[in-house]
């Protein structure tokens, strides 16, 4: 027979669980896992993670089960969802942190691409990096040095005026000055590349004034660094209960 401070353990652990299993935000962006209906791979894992979590934290600490439950479940559910959870926190201080900057936060799937319009990162022709850049890139990099386990990548794309090999040039020079400006506020390259695409993957038609602005940017893309572990990256986050 179950005594009340078991009966507290299990209905602990199943509320988690349940609290996972809320519906997938990006159900329409592919990172809900395949057949699901709503529930993202970080939920369904982190879930799983949280009820072991939980039943193992209950036998650990045999003084306080329902503390020992609790503290189980928040540690070994943030480590079965992984980079998900990790990329779920980065995510979310990203977009307060680059909100009425010009730059727009994205998650496809584990995925998150920051896109940086010409109007406010290159002059024409430059990569020089220009003053409105500035405050952007130092929000970028204070984000980069506090989530420090990613995969970093800078594309460089222009429009499709003048030849390619220019445009692949400029775009080249341009996500290197991106990538050399976030080293030297103390971000790690050793996770981090930069390239040019020049005119290649237009989000908008050469045609126009307004949509080769549009094509003129540069994106960061974040995503896990293969082999990584997250679990241990997120372990020091968890609020231990007296």
């Amino acid at each position: 027979m179950f005594t009340k401070q078991r009966l507290i353990i299990v209905a602990s652990a199943v509320a988690l669980l349940s609290g996972c299993a809320s519906p997938n935000p990006y159900d329409n962006q592919g990172q809900a896992d395949n057949g699901s209906t709503g529930m993202s791979k970080t939920a369904k894992y982190g879930g799983l993670g949280a009820l072991a979590g939980a039943l193992a934290g209950a036998a650990i600490d045999h003084n306080s089960r329902g503390k020992g439950a609790l503290i189980g479940a928040a540690v070994v559910g943030a480590s079965a969802a992984g980079y998900g959870y990790y990329a779920d926190q980065q995510e979310k201080k990203l977009r307060a942190s680059m909100a009425n900057t010009g730059v727009e936060v994205q998650r496809e799937g584990d995925q998150i691409k920051l896109i940086m319009p010409g109007n406010i990162t290159f002059a024409t022709d430059s990569a020089n990096i220009a003053s409105s850049f500035y405050q952007p890139l130092n929000n970028l990099a204070g984000s980069l040095k506090e989530f420090s386990q990613n995969q970093i990548e800078i594309v460089g794309y222009t429009d499709s005026t003048g030849s390619r090999q220019h445009n692949m040039d400029l775009s080249q020079r341009r996500a290197q000055s991106v990538a050399t400006y976030l080293t030297s506020q103390g971000v790690s390259g050793a996770n981090l590349s930069a390239r040019g695409a020049g005119p290649d993957n237009p989000v908008a038609s050469n045609g126009d004034v307004n949509g080769r602005a549009q094509n003129r940017r540069v994106e960061v893309n974040l995503k896990a660094i293969p082999g990584q572990q997250y679990g241990g990256q997120l372990q020091g986050n968890v609020q231990q209960y007296p």
